[in-house]
């Protein structure tokens, strides 16, 4: 790697630029060269845009602690997931519960629940006419699970009893 001269402007953009890749509530994720900023946000904002975009959520133990695996919870979930959640509530038209957030239980991974990547949804069949008509299949997990890929990159997993979405982006928002 070759280090050269730079200019002040150049540097002040630099030290702004890792301010905001390094600044609270913001982590920065590396994958094929390429780094880009997420923003996570808390339950309490999660359910805020959730409640205004008409989806609703359910936990089997009825709670929103991250560190139970029977609770559904929102913590340090990441922006781009929610409005992804708001997106295909909007385009499906299709009633939208959320069954699996960041809580603990899940797979690990780079993008993982855990990690604020992933939702789950309970099955209907509008939500799975919607995932099945408009979303390119690609094959099967590793797990058996079959995939579909929307244009945006987001990958949708049915999981036997629910949908399993990774968000990669907001989708479209």
């Amino acid at each position: 790697m070759k280090l050269r001269s730079v200019g002040s402007a150049a540097v002040t953009t630099l030290v702004l630029v890792l301010g905001v890749l390094f600044a609270p509530g913001v982590g920065v994720i590396s994958g094929a060269g390429e780094a880009f900023a997420v923003t996570k946000i808390s339950h309490s904002q999660a359910t805020s845009m959730f409640r205004s975009s008409g989806i609703t959520w359910s936990s089997s133990g009825g709670c929103s602690d991250r560190n139970n695996a029977t609770c559904t919870s929102f913590e340090q979930l990441n922006l781009a997931t929610a409005q992804g959640a708001q997106t295909l509530k909007s385009a499906s038209g299709c009633a939208l519960n959320i069954t699996g957030g960041t809580e603990t239980g899940h797979a690990g991974g780079t993008y993982s629940h855990w990690n604020g990547y992933k939702l789950d949804y309970a099955l209907n069949n509008c939500v799975s006419n919607y995932i099945t008509g408009h979303f390119a299949y690609i094959g099967e997990r590793s797990d058996g699970a079959k995939q579909y890929k929307a244009n945006s990159g987001n990958i949708y997993a049915l999981e036997g009893n629910h949908w399993d979405v990774v968000y990669y982006n907001c989708g479209g928002c």
